[in-house]
């Protein structure tokens, strides 16, 4: 969670499982594209920098953040990916759109993570003000589309983990 206590991309890395071997969907909303694509250029690279060959990253936008769900589920069903990556941003403006948007979109991320037997990574800024977005999308609270792909990673290997596991 992002504060102004906490940079999103401090990790420690030293306990970040391989990525390896699995292969990512990212989704990246066009509005407000110079945060979007600067949090999409944040997850791919952290992918690639702990193992993801590019060949394994499906990168596709869409327009606005509410057309991230149909986007996800079409990248699910046919590109054959571990997880799914969802990256906008929805600034308040003057009117309740933002309210409406807002839980659209985080409603149908979770319908989309129990109805497909992968996750789907929310990584959508909901801010006050650009300020706020910019901060998180490469400045002082570091970059939320680093978050996404470690929750990512870490959630292709605890499946992976769990088929491993023997019962008590």
């Amino acid at each position: 969670m992002a504060t102004y206590l906490k940079n999103l991309s401090e990790y420690d890395f030293s306990t970040m499982p391989s990525a390896k071997g699995m292969r990512f969907g990212i989704v990246v909303a066009e509005w407000n594209s110079e945060i979007t694509f600067a949090m999409c250029k944040g997850a791919k690279e952290l992918l690639l920098k702990n193992g993801a060959l590019e060949s394994d990253i499906f990168i596709h936008t869409v327009p606005g953040s509410f057309e991230l769900i149909a986007g996800s589920k079409w990248v699910a069903e046919q590109c054959n990916v571990d997880a799914v990556i969802a990256i906008g941003t929805i600034i308040q403006g003057e009117t309740r759109h933002f309210d409406f948007i807002c839980q659209g979109v985080a409603i149908g991320m979770s319908e989309l993570n129990i109805k497909y037997d992968i996750p789907f990574i929310f990584g959508v800024l909901t801010t006050n003000n650009l300020e706020q977005a910019q901060d998180r999308a490469g400045g002082k609270h570091g970059n939320k589309g680093d978050e996404a792909a470690y929750t990512a990673i870490r959630m292709v290997a605890m499946k992976r983990g769990l088929g491993n596991q023997e019962k008590a």
